[in-house]
């Protein structure tokens, strides 16, 4: 994963075309790069970036900002009883209890879960 101005990209290796290409993962907007060189595919990622960045800026356009860490979940009106409750009983927040359940499955994810 590569990281600049907040801006998360992964890259793909087309070994048809014998080329990198990589997106930005973090923002709605479409915004994409290519290079041959592990050095011209960094590269490719930050001028992309910047590239956006002056466009938005130049048409006055506010651009898509990395996520911002809220999100809105839906779920059954049970399902929120059940966890509202459990989360009182812990004495946490339905935020902290939301999150961590979400850390947890991530780490059991990581660890081949």
């Amino acid at each position: 994963m590569m990281n600049y101005k907040g801006y998360l990209g992964t890259v793909e290796y087309d070994d048809q075309a014998k080329i990198f290409h990589g997106d930005i993962i973090n923002t709605r907007d479409v915004i994409t790069f290519q290079g041959t060189t592990v050095k011209e595919i960094e590269r490719a990622f930050r001028d992309s970036i910047d590239d956006y960045l002056a466009w938005c800026k130049e048409d006055g356009v506010e651009p898509e900002k990395p996520y911002s860490g809220r999100f809105n979940v839906r779920l059954s009106p049970d399902l929120h009883r059940q966890i509202a409750v459990i989360a009182k009983r812990k004495r946490i927040s339905l935020n902290s209890f939301v999150e961590k359940a979400i850390t947890d499955e991530i780490a059991l994810l990581r660890n081949g879960g």
